[in-house]
């Protein structure tokens, strides 16, 4: 009996799906792929209403969930996802952060039991392809890391995924854009370090979402509480359209035949 083509992404928090596979998402479902997003964390961690930051009077960490939960559940319906799925943890906040010390923190929480979850979740939609975090979590956020944890072992426990993919941002595009700012005369609000992004020899797929990029932005738009720390968004529109339209993958694991190099996750599969 022929599987259903799926898409399962599994991210860290709201927000976190529109950047690196919001493209991909959309692209998905116009193909007809069911789409399946699996946030792990509510995103306590974020800013709170007036840009309030964690740890500074007034911030509401509950309150900031439930509002960044109703912009999650808007941008997943921007993208056309077709199901998502909460885990429902507590965000563990940056690297170094003291919330890192709660043990009721996503990256606290032991790997069996959210693993466990993940890998229920697998066998119940049995996607052919996942998407996560590489090993450092793109940045070294510590849900980010974990998120990709969960994601291997659910895969390596259920031996449901027929491929696996980190998302990536190309070293050389991420060069090119800051190159464009300062021409321009902008300032990002911050200078990359010369190893920032992936090297664009250990990307395996790269997409072209560029018909989704209004789907893509209005997305990244509808996390409005958060829009201070997104510096895209601060962009001209032709320089956001550039950064949006394509979206790039390390292939970590496949089960059947692809091609070296990709323009299709389901390629082999279809």
């Amino acid at each position: 009996m022929t599987r259903e083509l799926t898409l399962m992404a599994v991210h860290a928090h709201p927000d976190d799906e529109v950047l690196g596979t919001g493209g991909l998402l959309a692209r998905s479902a116009a193909e007809g792929v069911r789409t399946v997003l699996v946030t792990c964390t509510n995103g306590e961690q974020g800013d709170d209403s007036g840009g309030v930051k964690p740890g500074e009077p007034g911030h509401d960490a509950e309150e900031v969930a439930r509002r960044r939960l109703a912009e999650l559940r808007e941008s997943a319906a921007l993208l056309d996802i077709g199901h998502l799925e909460l885990l429902g943890y507590r965000d563990s906040g940056m690297d170094g952060w003291s919330t890192n010390d709660d043990p009721a923190a996503f990256a606290n929480i032991p790997l069996e039991e959210s693993a466990g979850r993940l890998a229920a979740l697998m066998e119940r939609y049995r996607p052919q392809v996942v998407v996560t975090y590489d090993e450092n979590g793109g940045y070294g956020h510590p849900d980010h890391i974990q998120a990709h944890r969960i994601a291997l072992a659910a895969a390596e426990q259920t031996g449901i995924p027929d491929k696996l993919y980190y998302t990536a941002i190309p070293r050389s595009g991420i060069t090119q854009m800051f190159e464009a700012a300062r021409a321009a005369g902008m300032d990002l609000g911050f200078d990359p370090p010369e190893d920032f992004g992936t090297p664009d020899e250990l990307i395996t797929s790269a997409l072209d979402v560029s018909a989704h990029f209004e789907a893509k932005r209005d997305a990244l738009l509808a996390h409005a509480s958060q829009g201070e720390n997104i510096f895209l968004l601060k962009l001209p529109e032709e320089m956001q359209k550039a950064a949006f339209s394509s979206e790039a993958f390390i292939r970590r694991l496949s089960r059947v035949e692809a091609p070296s190099r990709e323009d299709d996750l389901f390629a082999g599969l279809r």
